[in-house]
């Protein structure tokens, strides 16, 4: 199990924004370059780092800056088939039978 799981929702907005940053200094951007490429305000990427509070268009927005926009994939994948729906649908045959010969 993930410890993650364990964590707070603040603790966890503490290390995005911390993962954020770090991702940013790998490109070699600053705060003010990232912020004007995401079409958001320095303070709000400051606040989006210090894991004080953002919105979710902010961090999309700064995630789309930095080219990281698979991050969404991982946030919240694409819903698949469930296995235990597969479990509750009708069987379906799985052979077909011949046909009886009708007397006539």
């Amino acid at each position: 199990m993930s410890t993650l799981s364990f964590t707070t929702p603040h603790e966890l907005q503490i290390l995005l924004g911390e993962r954020l940053r770090r991702l940013r200094l790998n490109r070699n951007l600053d705060q003010l370059t990232t912020a004007e490429k995401a079409g958001v305000s320095e303070k709000a990427l400051r606040n989006l780092e210090a894991g004080r509070g953002s919105t979710v268009e902010t961090l999309l927005r700064v995630l789309k800056a930095l080219d990281s926009l698979q991050g969404i994939d991982l946030l919240a994948p694409e819903a698949t088939v469930n296995p235990l729906d597969l479990l509750r649908q009708p069987k379906l045959p799985q052979r077909a039978r011949r046909r009886e010969k009708e007397s006539g």
